[in-house]
């Protein structure tokens, strides 16, 4: 008779991530699929380029009222998408205005 838990499938994928030769890569994939999530509707409408150049998150938006509006908060959106993927992916997050 097993007495011990099976581990919980986030465990599980946690620690295949942990494991995997490209994690960078499907981080930040997973960064970019919540971008809109985290960011709500308004932000996500205005950005019509999320990528990334390395570690830094690049942001390109509409015009500048919204660049500084989300320039002011890069911080608290750059922490919100590492919580959200688990992991410090996000090292930056740079906004552009074109």
């Amino acid at each position: 008779m097993r007495l011990d838990k099976p581990p919980s499938i986030s465990e599980v994928l946690k620690q295949f991530l942990d494991r995997y030769p490209h994690q960078k890569k499907l981080r930040q994939g997973m960064v970019l699929a919540k971008w809109a999530e985290v960011v709500g509707p308004k932000i996500a409408e205005q950005a019509h380029d999320v990528y990334f150049q390395g570690s830094v998150l690049t942001c390109v938006v509409k015009n500048a009222v919204w660049r500084h509006e989300i320039h002011a908060n890069r911080f608290q959106i750059a922490k919100r998408l590492n919580d959200a993927v688990d992991h410090k992916v996000v090292k930056d997050l740079k906004v552009v205005a074109k």
